[in-house]
């Protein structure tokens, strides 16, 4: 097959319809789950690690650099459920010499009044690992990751959801404090050997973080956010300290129907340098979309009642 890169996202949940009517008459932003979204989209995502280890006395740092893959997808998304799947073309050029790379991710959000609870699982197989100006090939190194956030939104009149998608857009400029808590674990394998040794990295950290939609008309805004925390990493029962940043950055048009938008998301865990085995983490994503909304079927609004119903929400 060609298709060597497997992007499926699933926002929100069931418990996201208890937001909606919440959100559904706010005078600060506008919903749009009542809508059919569909769009396309450039999707260029990676998990890459800084790994730091002392060496006759001297700090040295490996790069872990996996063989980004560029892809192109499609989304479709109503009321609580947004699903999307992509490919990597040969054309892009980051594409050309990965043939045997492979990039699995899977990413969603769900809802609660003001909480919200993220989760992630990344699969990557394929690494450059290099050190100065020396660069080594690990074709068959592959890392998983699987974990998350759970975060708080304190301002009722911010649209966190303007930020990752387009199911809300923000009518009026407003920012929010949002503290999240986080927990991941990664696991590592060279397998260069029949029985190649694992690493387990756990990594939990807590994170006060501002948002801000700012409104520039009617059909443009511009989102962003930072956060700055501090936790501990666990490498294989050795404990440390890191700091967490991460920052967000969003530029979008927005109609009741066309849309369009590019974002820039980056997560970072930096280890305490005074660890004897130091693991820097970072998870960065850049996408550029386009899309369309329109009113759903009578069918599938009747698919969707019934199923509203029987599960009580």
């Amino acid at each position: 097959m060609n298709l060597k890169l497997i992007y499926i996202v699933f926002l929100g949940s069931v418990f996201g319809c208890f937001a909606q009517n919440d959100t559904l008459h706010n005078p600060y932003f506008k919903s749009y789950d009542d809508k059919i979204t569909t769009s396309v989209y450039y999707l260029d995502t990676s998990n890459s690690f800084q790994i730091g280890f002392d060496s006759e006395g001297k700090k040295k740092y490996l790069a872990l650099t996996p063989n980004r893959r560029e892809q192109l997808g499609v989304s479709l998304s109503y009321q609580f459920a947004d699903i999307s799947f992509g490919f990597s073309p040969k054309f892009f050029s980051q594409n050309k010499d990965n043939s045997d790379s492979k990039l699995f991710s899977f990413n969603t959000r769900f809802y609660y009044k003001k909480w919200m609870q993220s989760f992630t699982f990344i699969n990557q197989k394929g690494f450059y690992v290099s050190e100065e100006n020396i660069q080594a090939a690990f074709p068959r190194m592959r890392t998983t990751k699987i974990g998350g956030s759970t975060s708080y939104i304190f301002n009722d009149k911010f649209s966190y959801k303007t930020l990752v998608n387009q199911n809300e857009w923000q009518t009026k400029s407003s920012g929010s404090f949002i503290p999240s808590f986080s927990f991941y674990y990664t696991n590592l394998n060279l397998n260069d050997v029949p029985n190649s040794s694992n690493g387990d990295f756990y990594v939990f950290s807590v994170a006060p973080s501002y948002f801000y939609n700012f409104v520039i008309s009617d059909r443009f805004l511009i989102g962003s956010g930072i956060a700055l925390g501090a936790g501990i990493n666990d490498i294989d029962k050795v404990t440390s300290a890191l700091l967490q940043l991460d920052f967000n950055f969003k530029l979008a048009y927005n109609t009741d129907h066309l849309f369009a938008f590019a974002s820039l998301n980056t997560v970072s865990f930096v280890q305490n340098g005074d660890a004897e085995a130091r693991l820097n983490d970072n998870i960065s994503t850049l996408k550029f979309s386009i899309g369309y909304r329109f009113d759903p079927p009578n069918k599938v609004k009747e698919i969707y009642e019934k199923v509203n119903q029987k599960t009580g929400l």
